[in-house]
């Protein structure tokens, strides 16, 4: 059988490589864009390409290379695009299809091709990678006369790095309607319908938000998106605070930066020196203000294990001599240190307790027995 710490220890290794493995995550991040069409025909509209279903399509009219166009709001490291052609006909008109990733909107056709569709069967979806190609605008677009160019469904899959709030427990002071704590860690910055996809409090005084992120991490930095449609200088005078305390809400632990203002739509990275803390926690002070985020990456390495060696004098009548008593210790102590936010916590005794016989000086005949031991803390 293993130690105890070394099978602790390969716990927190397991869960460290499965928690790389999800922070890496793809997303389709189409959805959350607007399109473009250079034509349309009758009501085969733009935004059919987006819907989630390959029945409704985008098409245009017959013209002079026709084009579609989706603006993502911000530029994306692009690692694959995927194209649904019609089930019902015409199957061949996607062919020669170019797919473009960049930056120019006024000029698609400048932007650089990513793939080329040589065909596409009928309902089928094929994919193709871009290997990461940086851009706000994916392009479809068939060049040549008399042309149609129709779309079933188009994604566009981006790898999200690293972030470790994915997935964590998010808690804020109050919530507006449908403007939930959570919806700061879903990857969509919030540009079409922010309300189901940014954090917002009420306006109050002091709002926070604050996201758990289980273990003790060392944080390099904090990305943070403000809102675009409305209200950006809510934000301004933003705290980010980093600690392992939920004392006043966790809003008394160390500031990493102090946020002057973000532009609407704007994603601004504030550098933490890796700081260590288990909460990452966003507070506004003052009164009637209100806080939103669309977005909240945390970016660094952890979990860090920390062992802690504390050395105890312990009145007891019992000799803590027998094992099941300073197992019964134990059990006592660790409900007291999780109601003091340390729920990660495993305590093993170093070192036996040793009887020590401690002399009162008022009373020199009097002696009363005190037993001392070091007590091991492992805390993740």
């Amino acid at each position: 059988m293993y130690p105890l710490d070394t099978y602790f220890n390969s716990v927190l290794l397991l869960k460290g490589l499965l928690r790389q493995f999800l922070q890496h995550m793809q997303m389709n991040v189409a959805r959350w864009g607007t399109a473009a069409q250079s034509t349309l025909f009758y009501d085969w509209y733009t935004q059919n390409a987006l819907d989630g279903l390959s029945s409704t399509c985008s098409h245009t009219t017959t013209q002079t290379d026709p084009w579609w166009k989706l603006d993502l709001m911000k530029m994306y490291s692009v690692n694959r695009v995927t194209i649904t052609n019609r089930p019902d006909c015409c199957e061949s008109r996607i062919n020669g299809a170019e797919i473009r990733v960049g930056n120019v909107s006024s000029d698609v056709f400048s932007n650089p091709v990513c793939a080329v569709v040589s065909s596409i069967p009928a309902g089928a979806t094929y994919s193709y990678s871009c290997r990461g190609m940086e851009g706000r605008y994916v392009i479809v677009n068939i060049p040549g006369t008399s042309k149609i160019l129709t779309l079933c469904e188009v994604g566009v899959y981006v790898i999200f790095p690293g972030n470790l709030a994915t997935g964590r427990t998010i808690t804020q002071s109050s919530t507006i309607g449908t403007w939930l704590g959570q919806q700061a860690i879903d990857f969509n910055p919030g540009f079409i319908q922010p309300s189901l996809s940014c954090s917002s409090t009420t306006a109050q005084t002091d709002p926070w938000w604050r996201v758990d992120l289980r273990y003790i991490y060392r944080v390099s930095r904090v990305v943070i998106t403000n809102r675009l449609d409305c209200c950006p200088e809510q934000i301004d005078g933003a705290e980010i605070r980093i600690g392992n305390s939920l004392e006043n809400n966790g809003n008394n632990n160390p500031i990493c930066a102090v946020i002057s203002s973000i532009p609407a739509g704007v994603s601004s990275t504030y550098t933490c020196n890796d700081m260590d803390g288990r909460y990452v926690s966003l507070f506004i002070p003052g009164d009637s203000r209100i806080l939103t985020l669309c977005e909240v990456e945390v970016y660094g390495e952890g979990p860090v294990l920390k062992k802690t060696f504390v050395k105890m004098n312990l009145k007891s009548s019992s000799s803590l001599s027998e094992p099941g008593m300073r197992v019964q210790l134990l059990s006592q102590l660790q409900p007291a240190l999780v109601e003091r936010g340390f729920s990660d916590v495993m305590l093993q005794w170093s070192q036996p307790p040793e009887k020590e016989v401690m002399r009162k000086e008022a009373v020199p005949s009097e002696c009363a027995q005190i037993n001392t031991g070091k007590l091991k803390r492992n805390v993740s």
